[in-house]
């Protein structure tokens, strides 16, 4: 008997501080144990953006322990979709893997009130990837 595989989906933007972190954490919250989930950055940040936090925490969302994470060939490997959010040229690619580029704003030096529609949106964006993958969201 096999074990039934979940999609995986990378996503990824230059410091892994804001928008990544929040794509990862609506698809890990809506998605489940149904779906693997990474985030990296090309240059990673050292800690993730404060008004992403709070935005996060307004959407009943705790990322407050979350770090950014450097970009690897290895997570670029193992993921099944990856989803870039403005790193450009850095980002590697592979034969096989299904990539998309979601063109958001960089919540990098904004406040938590510009960073609550970029949120919004990327919540949105999330439950339409759900959709693709054919993963019924949790809430």
């Amino acid at each position: 008997m096999s074990t039934p595989t979940v999609p995986s989906v990378l996503f990824v933007c230059v410091h892994n501080a804001g928008r990544s972190q929040m794509a990862a954490a609506f698809l890990t919250h809506l998605g489940g144990d149904r779906v693997q989930v990474r985030s990296a950055g090309s240059a990673p940040a050292d800690t993730v953006n404060p008004a992403v936090v709070e935005a996060m925490n307004e959407a009943g969302i705790d990322i407050s322990a979350e770090t950014p994470k450097v970009l690897t060939t290895e997570a670029v490997q193992a993921s099944d979709v990856v989803i870039t959010m403005g790193c450009g040229d850095a980002c590697p690619y592979f034969p096989g893997k299904r990539y998309l580029d979601w063109k958001l704003d960089d919540p990098a030096g904004q406040g938590v009130a510009a960073v609550r529609p970029i949120r919004d949106q990327i919540e949105q964006l999330i439950r339409g990837l759900l959709t693709e993958l054919g993963v019924k969201a949790t809430a």
